[in-house]
């Protein structure tokens, strides 16, 4: 049972983290307080602290700096390098998802931790909701208890979830999961696959075979490889992005726990230097806490306003 109406476009439900950048952008900026050299180097240090990024927040503060000119005030400030970074995100396509052609393959990945499960029986709880028949695979046959996890999410939100007994290959359980699919006209599968370090290359191949697996059987599949981070990761988040981009063929992220970060900056730095859309923002532990991301809604809450 979905909990709460789920968020649609056009705002997060978060308010901005205390003592985060926003804060800081208040003792930098004051409010008509002249603007100096300095001024914009501790503006760069606070974008830099929020885990931005040091070679995104520089660009972020030229850029800015540039629309403004010497005589801008705090507001004009603040509202320039908001959408500075609300255009970053928007520029790679955060914030838009498609399901497109059924079935949709979704191959959920992650490091350990992250809410990886929670996050997929939100997704699923979403689709369902929008009106379509959603089937879960749990490939993550190597930590304990978590298929028996997506089971209860399953009977919770009334979804079937393939699965075999733990240790069983996962490439197998994903087969399992198109077959079954197919044979029931399933549109949406979303894919569970056991958590594991970006720095593994073993088990990071694993996801590679999970996806030749899948795609043997339906040759445009995986549609959709959507990585879950933890919002307060900060900057290892990039590096994870990066690994799992060469390993998965990650499309988009999905970050996890924005509610509970009190920076959350990696992800201009991810949009910024990889190029991957941010498509979906946790921000709650119920099935209904997941919202679509929204890059202005997403700006205006780092930055505290």
């Amino acid at each position: 049972m979905i909990s709460r109406p789920r968020r649609e476009p056009g705002g997060l439900g978060l308010r901005p983290p205390a003592g985060g950048i926003g804060a800081r952008l208040r003792a930098i900026l004051g409010i008509d307080a002249p603007h100096s050299e300095a001024t914009w180097d501790e503006l760069e240090e606070a974008l830099v602290a929020a885990d931005v990024g040091a070679a995104t927040a520089l660009e972020l503060v030229e850029a800015t700096r540039a629309q403004v000119g010497r005589e801008a005030s705090a507001a004009q400030i603040r509202g320039a390098l908001a959408g500075e970074i609300r255009d970053r995100l928007a520029r790679v396509g955060s914030g838009r998802f498609v399901l497109g052609p059924a079935p949709a393959v979704i191959l959920v990945v992650g490091v350990n931790g992250t809410g990886k499960t929670t996050t997929i029986a939100k997704l699923a709880a979403r689709f369902k909701g929008e009106g379509h028949s959603v089937l879960l695979a749990a490939a993550d046959t190597f930590r304990a208890a978590a298929s028996e996890q997506l089971r209860l999410w399953g009977e919770q939100l009334g979804i079937e979830v393939i699965a075999q007994r733990p240790g069983a290959d996962p490439g197998a359980v994903a087969f399992d999961a198109l077959a079954a699919a197919e044979s029931r006209g399933s549109e949406v599968i979303l894919v569970d696959t056991a958590g594991r370090l970006h720095d593994k290359a073993q088990l990071m191949a694993e996801l590679s075979k999970i996806r030749r697996v899948i795609q043997r059987r339906l040759p445009e599949q995986p549609r959709h490889v959507l990585l879950v981070l933890d919002a307060v990761i900060g900057q290892n988040g990039l590096a994870q992005a990066e690994a799992f981009s060469q390993h998965a063929g990650v499309t988009g992220i999905v970050l996890a726990k924005l509610d509970g970060a009190a920076k959350g900056g990696v992800a201009v730095a991810i949009a910024d230097r990889l190029g991957l859309p941010i498509l979906f923002a946790g921000v709650g532990e119920e099935a209904g806490d997941l919202a679509p991301f929204d890059p202005a809604a997403y700006a205006e809450w780092l930055l505290g306003s």
